[in-house]
């Protein structure tokens, strides 16, 4: 699985927004069956950690992609008046989603993109060459 940081930023309906995107990603059919959606997160690096609940922290499973969860929180965005920005963070990579970015296919293409390849892919294995065994028939008598 792959986390993925959802926030919203600091303002005073911010913490009820986070919830009601939570409510929507666990309705959504796609979303619910392969992310694992976790109120808070690790505190940044050198940060204390907060009280509130101010970033979701979402475990993507193999049967759900970036596009997906991406394309679902634009669906709340939408669906939502006054809805607010989405940070999405993966790794060292940030990328901030609007509600106008729903219009914009090509935006939301290279923002997943960006998404995915700060997932470092998992290090093939490095095969390990057979040696010769001593003692066997070497075809001398």
């Amino acid at each position: 699985m792959t986390d993925l940081i959802v926030e919203l930023g600091d303002s005073p309906q911010a913490e009820d927004d986070l919830r009601s995107l939570r409510r929507w990603l666990h309705d959504d059919e796609v979303v619910d069956g392969h992310a694992r959606v976790a109120a808070g997160a690790p505190p940044a690096l050198g940060a204390m950690g907060g009280t509130g609940f101010d970033a979701l922290q979402l475990a993507l499973g193999s049967g759900l992609s970036t596009a997906s969860l991406v394309v679902s929180v634009l669906q709340w965005q939408t669906a939502r008046r006054g809805a607010p920005a989405v940070t999405l963070r993966r790794g060292g990579v940030e990328v901030l989603l609007t509600k106008e970015m729903a219009r914009d296919q090509e935006a939301v293409r290279g923002l997943v993109e960006l998404l995915d390849t700060s997932v470092t892919p998992a290090p093939a294995p490095v095969p390990v060459p057979r040696s010769e065994e001593t003692g066997g028939d070497d075809g001398t008598a």
